[in-house]
């Protein structure tokens, strides 16, 4: 068992980790969720309590909430391991390197000391379903990322066969953008494409198979790849709440959306109070707080296995 997978449960009133600040380590960057830090030729990615809805940071953070991310992470990397190389070297942080040593409480469980990797300029989407951004530009066009699909499709349809669709990383500010294979291979040529769309359907294929045991449809997800001493390999998070769209198998009904073990409930919270999705953000009630969190520590619940500690 990985160092800290069982969680210890959290409420609202516990304060959230929004950001870190340790002035003997690197800051290399911040991005929605993680701080990231150079140690050495390595990289210390720290997953905050931060919570991002239309390309914004909220004011307010859900408790524990990066170390569910880190820990799933961390659970899908093993699962995963015959399959494809990872970043892991290590998620102990009695481990690190003597510089972090002094940032190991606030480090312990939300962390992992990761090889640093030229990364493809790209996130690999795997969809089994139709759904989201995939279902609106079906409506539009009838395919999905130059994917043609079959008319008559529903919203929340399962797919034939799960479909490849890369999209561009976003700016800060910006939505990602869907991409077609021909564009993938422009940016990164033909032989990576062609591996970065097998191990992707790969992968999801084997992650929805377990969900599937575990009463869970995976919806889709998103996948990023690096290229690290010559190897293909897999990084950043993986099959989280935050990069994928887990749906229960029981309440699963085609021709609506579904209710999912994400942040969407924080997102129909935002539009149900009109924000006009420019800074600033607004704050979370602790009610949608509470529902967020429960969201995501049933996603780590049915998909581990494993309780949290009381």
């Amino acid at each position: 068992m990985q160092d800290g997978q069982q969680l210890r449960e959290s409420e609202p009133g516990l304060n959230a980790l929004l950001k870190t600040d340790f002035p003997n380590l690197k800051l290399e960057g911040r991005g929605k969720v993680r701080d990231i830090y150079s140690l050495h030729d390595q990289l210390l990615l720290v997953a905050t309590d931060r919570i991002s809805a239309f390309d914004h940071v909220l004011a307010t953070g859900i408790p524990n909430k990066g170390k569910i991310l880190t820990q799933l992470s961390l659970f899908w990397f093993e699962e995963l391991s015959d399959l494809v190389p990872n970043h892991l070297i290590t998620a102990k942080a009695q481990e690190y390197p003597d510089e972090a040593w002094e940032y190991r409480e606030t480090l312990k469980g939300r962390s992992m000391l990761v090889k640093r990797a030229q990364m493809y300029p790209v996130e690999c989407v795997a969809r089994g379903y139709l759904s989201g951004s995939g279902w609106k530009e079906y409506t539009e066009t009838g395919a999905v990322c130059g994917i043609p699909l079959k008319q008559g499709l529903w919203e929340s349809d399962k797919l034939s066969e799960p479909i490849f669709t890369p999209a561009t990383k976003s700016e800060r500010g910006t939505h990602d953008e869907n991409i077609s294979f021909d564009r993938l291979v422009e940016l990164v040529g033909g032989e990576i494409a062609e591996r970065l769309r097998t191990l992707t359907l790969t992968l999801y294929k084997r992650a929805a198979e377990h969900a599937d045991r575990r009463g869970l449809l995976l919806a889709d997800t998103k996948f990023e790849f690096g290229e690290f001493q010559g190897t293909t390999i897999l990084a950043d998070e993986v099959l989280t709440p935050d990069s994928s769209r887990f749906w229960e198998k029981e309440r699963y009904r085609p021709g609506r959306t579904q209710a999912s073990l994400d942040k969407q409930f924080v997102r129909d919270y935002l539009e149900s109070i009109h924000w006009n999705k420019r800074a600033p953000a607004p704050t979370l009630p602790d009610s949608v707080v509470q529902k967020t969190l429960d969201k995501y520590q049933e996603a780590y619940r049915l998909l581990t296995g494993w309780s949290p500690v009381v």
